[in-house]
């Protein structure tokens, strides 16, 4: 019974296949969080451009 217990752990400690999917999985994780901010403070500075054109426009129409 140790024998198969054993036998069991050295092939799962051979086995990289696992590792390896984990470590895709982690940085597949760090990416996402990675773009999720970027586009965060992208959309922000695109919210900002678009409210100072309408400003600048809704003046010009006003001064006409």
């Amino acid at each position: 019974m140790m024998g198969q217990a054993f036998a069991l752990l050295a092939n799962l400690k051979a086995d990289r296949k696992g590792v390896t999917a984990l470590e895709y999985g982690v940085i597949a994780a760090v990416m996402v969080v990675a773009v999720a901010g970027v586009v965060g403070g992208l959309g922000d500075q695109i919210s900002a451009k678009f409210t100072e054109i309408t400003t600048t426009v809704t003046r010009a129409g006003a001064a006409d």
